[in-house]
């Protein structure tokens, strides 16, 4: 890694230390898909561990919530660039979703949501009978 420095720092000697990463909320991205018996929702929260993710559904209304945690404790790096903070999303869902067989796994940083729908609301089969 070349670091450059400038003519201020070789004159006194001194490197210039990262910019303080101040905390913040991030807005994940999700792709949402929609299949005959649920919804699936994929977001990506890199950097948080799946202890550190909340997923809530109440009034209708589901609420993803995750921490980021600091990568390095005690350290001064030279230049930082990832970001400390939260993310944080909701969605307003309808009655369409049976929401007691509502289901969440992460893996390698992405959140899986499965919104399974209500018997109401999923497409069923007709028979014809002959006369």
């Amino acid at each position: 890694m070349s670091t450059n420095i400038t003519t201020a720092e070789k004159a006194t000697g001194e490197v210039a230390r990262a910019e303080r990463t101040y905390q913040t909320t991030f807005v994940p991205r999700f792709d949402i898909y929609e299949g005959d018996e649920e919804m699936i929702l994929y977001g990506d929260l890199p950097g948080v561990s799946p202890e550190d993710v909340d997923v809530r559904f109440e009034n209708k209304e589901l609420t993803i919530h995750g921490k980021v945690c600091p990568r390095y404790q005690g350290i001064d790096l030279l230049y930082g660039e990832y970001g400390i903070g939260d993310y944080h999303r909701s969605f307003t869902i309808g009655e369409a979703i049976d929401a007691s067989r509502i289901s969440a796994e992460m893996h390698n940083g992405v959140l899986t949501v499965h919104l399974p729908k209500s018997e109401d609301v999923k497409p069923r089969r007709i028979d014809v009978k002959a006369k």
